[in-house]
C-alpha cells in the first residue's frame, strides 16, 4: 500500500510538471511578444544593430520600450532586447529589478524549475521554447529561446554547405 501511495504521487507530480510546461508553450513568450513571430508584430520595436549569434548566423537585435511590455505585476521591467532571425523572434531578453516575485510568479505559472550548476541558472525546458531564470546582483535575466527558429537557423547553414559542395 506505502509503494502503491508513493508510485501515486510520482505520477501526479510529474503530470502536473507536464501541466505547467504545457502553459509555457501556450504563452510562447513574453506578454503578446511570440517566438516564431515576426519582428513587425512588437510594438514600437526598434532596431538596435546587426549581429553575428553563435560566431556564424546574420541576426537583427532590436528593443522595445512599449509602456504595456514595461512591467511585470508591480515590478519593473528594465530593458526588452528581441534577437531575430530573417524577420522571425528566436530569443528575448528581459531584465527586471530584482525582486523574488518574479521567480515566484513563473513558478507559479511553469512549475519547478530546474537548477543548473554550470550555468548557476533556473530554467524550465518545453518542446518548443525554453526560459532561463537568471538572478544577477542588482536584477533578474529572463531569457525566452524559440527551439523552432534556431533550428532553422542550423538547417540554412546545413543548405549553405550543400549549394557550396554542388559547386564543385
Amino acid at each position: 500500500m506505502k509503494q502503491f501511495l508513493s508510485l501515486m504521487l510520482l505520477v501526479i507530480t510529474f503530470s502536473l510538471q507536464a501541466q505547467d510546461l504545457n502553459e509555457l508553450e501556450r504563452r510562447n513568450g513574453f506578454k503578446e511578444i511570440k517566438l516564431g513571430s515576426s519582428i513587425d508584430s512588437v510594438k514600437g520595436a526598434t532596431f538596435k544593430k546587426d549581429i553575428i549569434e553563435r560566431k556564424e548566423f546574420q541576426a537583427k537585435l532590436y528593443e522595445t520600450e512599449f509602456p504595456a511590455y514595461m512591467t511585470i505585476g508591480d515590478v519593473e521591467v528594465k530593458k526588452i532586447s528581441i534577437k531575430t532571425y530573417k524577420g522571425l523572434i528566436y530569443e528575448m531578453d528581459i531584465i527586471t529589478v530584482k525582486d523574488p516575485k518574479v521567480m515566484r510568479g513563473l513558478e507559479k505559472s511553469y512549475g519547478k524549475a530546474t537548477y543548473s550548476i554550470r550555468t548557476e541558472s533556473y530554467y524550465w525546458k518545453g518542446q518548443t521554447l525554453n526560459l532561463i531564470y537568471k538572478g544577477h546582483r542588482k536584477d533578474i535575466k529572463l531569457t525566452y529561446r524559440s527551439s523552432p527558429v534556431i533550428r532553422m537557423m542550423y538547417e540554412d547553414k546545413g543548405k549553405k554547405v550543400e549549394e557550396v559542395a554542388d559547386d564543385f
